[in-house]
């Protein structure tokens, strides 16, 4: 019996796991085109040194090797590895935001306003702004 309570135990701990890493953002996400749906990279979200969140290009899956577009410390750099979101802190309401973003596909800055799960865990939409134009895009789980 004590085998069976071992068991059950470790049931009971790895589905506590698999649902509070549904209620967070840290893994892996599929980032989509906004115009054909096709999807660009799979991208990190991780908890940085500062203990905010942030997000960085971990593979590529259609987007040029280098950012040959892009401007400032970003031209010429490999998109693997780019960070595309940092300083997002907690908000209470189980979202994150005031954070900051950039968008290599189209060489553009912005302010993360928030990122929250949506479709139980399994989406991420990310709403970021350029001064009052506000665009939100919908990353897909990957891992």
């Amino acid at each position: 019996t004590d085998m069976r309570k071992i068991i059950l135990a470790a049931a009971i701990a790895s589905l506590a796991f698999a649902a509070s890493a549904q209620n967070s953002p840290i893994g892996k996400w599929k980032t989509l085109d906004d115009k054909t749906g096709k999807p660009m990279t799979i991208t990190e979200v991780y908890e940085a040194k500062n203990g905010t969140l942030a997000a960085k290009i971990v593979e590529n899956l259609g987007l040029p090797a280098t950012c040959s577009d892009c401007s400032g410390p970003h031209k010429g750099k490999p998109i693997v590895g780019m960070v595309t979101l940092w300083n997002l802190k907690a908000n209470k309401d189980g979202t994150w935001g005031g954070g900051n973003g950039y968008k290599p596909s189209e060489d553009t800055s912005f302010k993360a306003k928030t990122v929250k799960l949506a479709d139980g865990g399994n989406k991420l939409e990310i709403t970021g702004c350029k001064s009052i134009f506000c665009r939100t895009a919908t990353w897909v789980r990957a891992d």
